[in-house]
């Protein structure tokens, strides 16, 4: 959701893009690169909440989510004029509550009969997190935080549906927008069903009102479903994964509120294909209010699934020595090891990759720190885009040398996905095979042992075409 936000956030406002412009994560008059915008400032606000284990559908929950929607809205350069006008009116003469914000609501949808902007689509997928296991609970707290601000029923419909798709798809995987038709009135299901097919003949640039929400669901969905998923072939380059960010330039492409159609867009490929699947470049560059970043937003995500229970996890890997440090046999100024070298970094080391969770304690501020998560199982492969999130990992390793950073490639003990990377690396930067690459890591880091499925990868590796060597 943040990346097509921050993705689309320099196009906002402006006519389609051009099929032969590039689409690319820059700086904007109002926005920094990769920084964010109003849409997923208020889904985060939601998402606080969520992450604490409560229920939405409570007072105090909707309560808490308006006052940080409040605080937000004080200093962002960007908030909807609906959304400011509800917000500001809520708060006249005290605390803002609930309550006071749906009765502006309201009364501005009886004024004007017009509320059915896209602004609280572009907030709901949060929602979808926080229920799935309860699907009605979840259509009802899509509803009330829609009529936070936005009282037409058309808005309220628009999150029904798409917090229902976002659900099925973490669940399923499957990307399907009409399975909350059927919490629709029937005639209401019917008109919907005409919006939905509308969008499937159509391109994001056709919807020249995106601002309005039946407009902004169907320039999303027509991005999406416009957008075939390629098919896994390391040799060629071509990912499923890739789906995610072509669809997501297909949203800003669209044009006017590019921002925004992306950001709801990004909300269900994200469901379907997880945060493995957006670019590694996008997640570096990441950034917004409140102070946040992608580790951020990863963090919020997991805590709603959680429940509100705390994180639990420790670096304590049977048989792994977590101060393991070697350097690389072809490239000294690449540095493999465990996660215990990341706290007493070599002189000359100024940029690391991670490939393993890491507490907040462990991230470094003073350098580029590049965060991977890759799944070390001997069973079976819990990676649901292998090759992809390995090419993009060696290729971030490749781009800091290539600015004459040392860099620290490190996991947990420096036992299975070191070597792998390391290897990856090796054979890319000399041109050796997977088993010559393997054999001559594994040999600077005594006990390292791949598993089978990273064995697999590195083979399927060897036809990739490398970028220019960035160091002989």
């Amino acid at each position: 959701m943040a990346a097509g936000d921050a993705l689309g956030a320099p196009y906002e406002f402006k006519p389609p893009v051009h099929p032969n412009e590039t689409v690319e994560m820059k700086r904007s008059p109002l926005w920094a690169a990769g920084e964010w915008t109003d849409d997923s400032s208020m889904a985060i606000a939601i998402a606080e909440v969520a992450a604490r284990g409560v229920d939405l559908r409570d007072k105090a929950a909707q309560d808490a989510i308006v006052r940080r929607w409040h605080h937000w809205a004080q200093t962002s350069p960007d908030v909807g004029v609906q959304t400011r006008h509800v917000l500001s009116r809520a708060a006249r003469g005290g605390t803002i509550t609930a309550a006071r914000a749906r009765e502006e609501s309201e009364a501005l949808h009886c004024d004007t009969g017009r509320t059915a902007g896209n602004g609280s689509l572009m907030r709901t997928a949060p929602v979808a997190l926080a229920y799935l296991n309860d699907e009605d609970a979840m259509v009802a707290a899509a509803r009330a935080l829609s009529e936070l601000t936005h009282f037409d029923p058309q808005a309220g419909e628009a999150c029904v549906l798409w917090c229902s798709a976002i659900r099925h798809a973490v669940l399923t995987g499957e990307i399907d927008v009409r399975v909350g038709l059927r919490h629709l009135t029937p005639d209401r299901r019917t008109v919907w069903e005409r919006h939905i097919t509308r969008a499937e003949s159509a391109e994001p640039a056709d919807f020249t009102s995106n601002g309005f929400v039946v407009q902004a669901l169907q320039g999303a969905w027509s991005a999406i479903h416009g957008t075939p998923e390629p098919a896994d072939d390391s040799a060629a380059g071509t990912f499923r994964a890739d789906r995610l960010r072509l669809a997501l330039e297909a949203a800003v492409r669209g044009g006017r509120d590019a921002d925004t159609v992306a950001a709801i867009a990004g909300g269900l490929l994200g469901a379907a294909y997880g945060a493995s699947a957006v670019p590694l470049q996008w997640r570096t560059l990441l950034n917004g209010w409140p102070k946040a970043t992608a580790r951020t937003l990863v963090g919020l995500a997991c805590a709603i699934e959680r429940g509100g229970a705390a994180d639990r996890f420790d670096y304590n890997y049977p048989g792994s020595s977590v101060d393991t440090i070697a350097r690389h046999p072809y490239d000294p100024q690449v540095v493999l090891g465990g996660v215990g070298v990341l706290r007493n970094l070599p002189e000359d080391v100024d940029a690391v990759v991670s490939m393993c969770r890491l507490r907040d304690a462990d991230i470094r501020t003073d350098m580029p720190h590049i965060e991977v998560r890759l799944i070390d199982r001997t069973e079976h492969d819990e990676n649901p885009h292998l090759d992809y999130v390995l090419l993009e990992t060696v290729r971030a390793i490749e781009g800091l040398r290539s600015q004459g950073h040392t860099v620290l490639v490190h996991c947990v003990g420096a036992y299975s996905r070191t070597p792998t990377m390391g290897s990856l690396y090796g054979l890319r930067l000399r041109g050796v095979d997977a088993e010559q690459a393997l054999s001559d890591v594994t040999a600077v880091l005594p006990g390292a042992n791949p598993n089978s499925a990273f064995r697999a990868a590195l083979k399927r590796a060897e036809q990739q075409r490398p970028v220019e060597a960035v160091t002989r």
